[in-house]
């Protein structure tokens, strides 16, 4: 056997190595069970549009007074891991956009995946922070990342107009940096929403992104003009059917546009749910997982 013909093989053997590490890579990402029991959906009460969108049974007396030890104040202990106060801290990232301040879980650098919540009107970083209120799912957001190695950020958002998107872009930019092999998932709720549909607009924030999600947001109806369309950015989509700061169907018509042009998209709605319904509810596990599979 000639030289070359070796030299051919040794390269087609390692080429073949690295796929299958790429590949094992790629499945890895996948988030381990936490507490499934108690935060995974109930029942489907209905589906459609292939079974992307389920109608969740959400009941408050259950699902709010039977999950909280003080209704809407305080979960009950079962629900939450405090192991993970160790990995947390409230710090301050300069980004090319200028400095926000955060409240951050999770390795610093070489995370697996990057998290990044963004609040509604009259919150700040304490919000998706918070252990002990909407039925612990933050909590159960920031056990998830430090379990699968990686890093959850809650930023305080200085305002909600393309000042405001321009630190969050940056903030994308630099979780990218920090870990840059890993996806980065933008989640925005309620009015939040206002800065995923600015983001959405900012192509190089996009680049960086792996998906989006949007509890119980308003409808983007331009959303079909902006670089994360045009990019096919998956988009996870949860919303209580009884919001009656967000109507429910105006966010279902921009989740349908998205799947009939081919843009990966889930929607979960909660039965009788309204506009605080979709933080308490949303399936971290789950949306994450989906995300990272597309």
């Amino acid at each position: 056997m000639s030289q070359s013909t070796v030299h051919c093989l040794r390269r087609l053997v390692l080429a073949a190595l690295f796929a299958g590490m790429a590949v094992q890579d790629a499945a890895a990402l996948t988030l381990d069970a936490w507490k499934d029991a108690l935060f995974a959906y109930g029942t489907v009460v209905e589906t459609s549009d292939g079974g992307a969108l389920r109608v969740i049974d959400y009941q408050e007396l259950r699902d709010i007074n039977g999950r909280d030890q003080v209704p809407e104040r305080r979960v009950k202990s079962a629900y939450v891991s405090m192991a993970v106060k160790k990995a947390q801290q409230n710090a301050t990232i300069d980004t090319p956009a200028g400095p926000i301040d955060v409240a951050m879980t999770g390795k610093g650098e070489g995370a697996a995946f990057s998290v990044i919540f963004i609040h509604g009107r009259g919150g700040d970083r304490r919000l998706g922070n918070n252990d002990w209120n909407f039925g612990g799912n933050f909590n159960r957001l920031k056990n998830l990342a430090v379990r699968g190695g990686g890093v959850y950020y809650a930023p305080s958002v200085p305002s909600f107009d393309d000042a405001g998107a321009a630190r969050i872009s940056g903030l994308i930019l630099t979780a990218k940096a920090l870990s840059p092999n890993a996806p980065v998932i933008l989640a925005c709720a309620s009015m939040g929403s206002f800065i995923c549909a600015r983001v959405a607009r900012d192509p190089a924030a996009v680049k960086s992104l792996a998906g989006m999600v949007l509890m119980g947001g308003a409808a983007d109806g331009d959303y079909a003009k902006t670089a994360a369309f045009k990019a096919k950015l998956p988009v996870y989509f949860t919303h209580g059917d009884s919001d009656s700061v967000y109507a429910a169907n105006d966010q279902i018509a921009v989740f349908r546009k998205l799947r009939k042009a081919g843009v990966p998209a889930r929607f979960v709605l909660f039965q009788t749910g309204g506009h605080g319904t979709p933080v308490r509810m949303t399936d971290w596990r789950e949306t994450l997982n989906w995300l990272f599979a597309q």
